[in-house]
């Protein structure tokens, strides 16, 4: 383990190390819910944003500006990937992806390529951002393997991923070959990410909370697991984010990563019953940002209470922050986090 002895306290949190408080960042803490940001998205579109890496360090920024927030979280998007090996996105609002993977010849024209060429724009995000963060960290991130493939063959957002697991059940070569390929530019983007300066990543199954326990153990825990074990030479911590995941919790968080995100369907002193000594991520409903001070109050000072004093607690939400979330709330929460687990 590296020295931790002056590493910020997110770091140390991520390394289940003592910190002085707890530490305190959110998923999609640059983004809609930010007068800042929606002036920009008036003037360019998210992969404009996405692919400038002057306005990627701007919105990254934003929020550590606006609030003492204990990690930044750089901005991009979870799909670029998916350009670069064939797919052609776009956004109406949503992802749309006109050219869907449907069959084994699809999984065929996926390109591989080299992440420094096809990316090169978030690397270089990164690197300025560090530049101007200073002792804040910086979080890099990819979408997990099941994640990617679902949106490469559902062609955009999807309720109930009917094409996703009929191709995963009848075509499961396949799925497979396409698992493959999607996991080995995954591990590529994240150790590039590592490389340009991010100081841990993130692994987002944001929609792997639709399978069964018995599905992700067949069709996704090898592939996630790939990408975690590759990753745990890279000098940096690896926080391993799904929703959904209580009905497989033990599963998924043995897939790897030296944090585990939970969402805000399972109580946080539960769920570290039930994966034993690891540091975790959560767990707060992001809908309580809307409710009122008193009610939102309660809920974080819950969260606080299960976690006990534990060593490798991570405070954030169960996923995003929604669109209109008023900012003093997320600013309050930030303060409370602190100010109650102060030592």
């Amino acid at each position: 383990m590296p020295n931790l002895h002056a590493a910020p306290r997110f770091i140390r949190a991520c390394h289940r190390q003592t910190v002085d408080r707890i530490p305190v960042w959110f998923m999609r803490q640059a983004g809609r819910y930010m007068k800042e940001y929606r002036e920009l998205r008036k003037k360019y579109s998210i992969l404009q944003l996405a692919k400038t890496p002057e306005l990627a360090c701007q919105v990254t920024l934003q929020p550590i500006r606006a609030m003492p927030i204990d990690a930044a979280i750089i901005f991009a998007d979870i799909l670029l990937p998916i350009e670069p090996m064939g797919a052609r996105l776009c956004f109406a609002p949503g992802p749309v992806i006109d050219n869907p993977v449907r069959t084994s010849r699809d999984v065929d024209r996926l390109k591989e390529f080299d992440v420094k060429d096809g990316l090169g724009f978030v690397l270089k995000a990164i690197t300025l951002a560090r530049r101007e963060l200073g002792a804040t960290p910086l979080i890099g991130f990819a979408g997990a393997p099941f994640t990617l493939a679902s949106y490469l063959i559902e062609g955009g957002h999807s309720d109930h991923f009917l094409k996703t697991k009929a191709f995963m059940l009848e075509q499961p070569k396949a799925w497979d070959k396409l698992m493959r390929k999607v996991r080995g530019i995954t591990v590529d983007y994240l150790k590039a990410q590592v490389e340009a300066g991010a100081q841990a990543v993130q692994l987002f199954d944001s929609w792997v909370g639709c399978l069964s326990s018995d599905q992700y153990r067949r069709f996704v825990l090898p592939h996630s697991r790939f990408v975690l074990s590759a990753l745990k030479r890279s000098g940096a911590p690896v926080i391993h984010f799904g929703t959904g995941t209580s009905g497989f919790l033990e599963d998924f968080a043995s897939a790897g990563g030296d944090v585990v995100g939970v969402d805000w369907r399972i109580d946080l002193d539960r769920a570290w019953g039930r994966i034993g000594p690891r540091a975790i991520q959560g767990n707060l409903d992001p809908t309580l940002l809307f409710a009122s001070r008193s009610v939102l109050k309660g809920a974080v000072h819950d969260i606080l209470r299960r976690s006990r004093g534990r060593r490798g607690f991570i405070f954030n939400l169960g996923h995003g922050i929604l669109p209109q979330t008023p900012v003093e709330n997320v600013r309050s929460v930030v303060g409370w986090v602190h100010a109650w687990s102060s030592n």
